[in-house]
């Protein structure tokens, strides 16, 4: 085996879990309320990627410790506020929404990630859109 080769393959299995492709993307939300005349589309930045994961089928075999199943999450976060248009004054009108800083590898926090990839379309609007560029 040529030995650059070696070296290469070496240091992509040593250092791969800080290579990874993890990083803040771009993503749209879409808003609405049933009270509210439109839909809100709301460009943020989610944390997406790649992460390393080793299988535990042999996790009786294995040390805790070498096994892991991390995710792209959240490692710096800040809140933004956007006005949902064409609610009533009896409605607030206001959403809360989450836009990644940074991201990192990682165990999924519950608390503020959805840990569950579901297979149904839930980010749609069913009324007219407004596009919010925050």
């Amino acid at each position: 085996m040529n030995p650059f080769f070696a070296m290469s393959l070496l240091f992509v299995l040593t250092f791969g879990q800080t290579a990874s492709l993890c990083a803040p993307s771009e993503y749209i939300i879409h808003v609405e309320k049933r009270e509210c005349a439109y839909c809100l589309a709301i460009n943020t930045t989610i944390c997406a990627g790649f992460c390393m994961t080793r299988d535990s089928n042999g996790k009786k075999l294995l040390l805790k410790s070498a096994l892991s199943q991390n995710v792209c999450t959240y490692k710096d976060m800040l809140y933004q506020t956007a006005l949902i248009p064409g609610c009533p004054h009896h409605i607030v009108p206001y959403y809360s929404y989450p836009v990644a800083v940074s991201c990192k590898c990682g165990k999924c926090n519950t608390d503020y990630s959805d840990c569950v990839h579901e297979k149904v379309r839930t980010n749609y609007c069913t009324k007219p859109q407004k596009l919010c560029n925050m």
